[in-house]
């Protein structure tokens, strides 16, 4: 689709300010990083720093800058929350490439932890990053109470009901299929949740009211599918060197996946209408809300 000079020009101010926003980030995590484990032993902190560090899209932590970005106009108020969702999100890779789990070789264009250092340590790896992302919390936000508060929203995204709970239904469903509402349910749980909670929290430390942390709510639930329906396409139509991870895994592991239920049009119609509602939900935020408008339509066009 050929765009208009205006929607041009706000894309290529949307990229920059993507690259301004993940350069800044990167900085600071390094630093935190550091600290962190500055007293973990060698070869632990090496495997951390070679998941976490990786290069990415660090969408995640966007979500929870632009989201408290859209509330007050700054962003910086949110790094602890940024850097807590990157943490969980990479455990949860590092864990999920596991040959108990989804046995993949390849993350963000390299060899997943396990290949490159050695089973065991990648899955202490993933389990040290879970206590690192809640000591952040814990450490970097003030008053307490609001610390309190995004810890128990972090660990409830992550938990057995949210991220845990869906790739147990992943896994479950490899065996023994399953349905529509299941599919749904996966996706809600396993990416959606994370996705979520990462706007969420930026919305929360930026001081948002009631109504507004809705609307970063309702944006969150509707880009958390519209991304994972696009993740499936991308299965099917992608390469390994487009992705930097394999393709055509889903189908051979015998997962629920929304082309494998619905088929490729009907799904990208599903993902551009929830793409629709993600707009919507942030259209009162203004100026400020744009970076989360431009970030919805990009995540239905992603190749990548």
């Amino acid at each position: 689709m050929k765009l208009t000079m205006n929607e041009f020009a706000e894309l290529k101010e949307f990229e920059a300010d993507w690259r301004s926003r993940v350069e800044f980030f990167n900085k600071h995590l390094e630093i935190e990083l550091d600290e962190m484990l500055a007293e973990s032993p060698g070869r632990l902190a090496d495997a951390i720093r070679y998941s976490l560090l990786a290069p990415g899209k660090r969408l995640r932590p966007l979500l929870a800058i632009w989201g408290a970005q859209a509330i007050c106009g700054d962003f910086a108020v949110c790094l602890p929350a940024a850097i807590a969702v990157e943490m969980i999100h990479c455990y949860s890779l590092i864990h999920d490439d596991l040959p108990a789990m989804d046995d993949d070789d390849l993350r963000r264009g390299r060899p997943t932890c396990h290949i490159q250092f050695d089973e065991a340590t990648a899955i202490l790896a993933g389990d040290a990053l879970q206590p690192l992302a809640f000591e952040i919390l814990a450490k970097r936000i003030k008053p307490l109470e609001l610390a309190a508060k995004a810890t128990l929203m972090l660990a409830k995204a992550a938990g057995p009901a949210a991220l845990v709970g869906g790739q147990a239904e992943d896994l479950r469903a490899e065996t023994e299929g399953g349905d529509a509402e299941l599919l749904a349910s996966i996706h809600a749980r396993k990416t959606g949740a994370m996705i979520q909670v990462s706007v969420e929290l930026g919305g929360l430390l930026a001081g948002g009211s009631q109504a507004q942390l809705q609307m970063l709510s309702t944006y969150g639930q509707a880009i958390g599918q519209s991304f994972q329906i696009v993740d499936d396409l991308l299965d099917v139509q992608g390469t390994a060197e487009t992705l930097g991870k394999r393709t055509g895994k889903d189908s051979q592991r015998g997962k629920l996946t929304y082309p494998g239920f619905y088929g490729v049009e009907a799904s990208f119609a599903a993902a551009r209408d929830y793409t629709d509602r993600a707009v919507r939900a942030v259209e009162s935020f203004g100026r400020n809300g744009a970076p989360l408008a431009q970030l919805a339509k990009y995540i239905l066009e992603r190749k990548h």
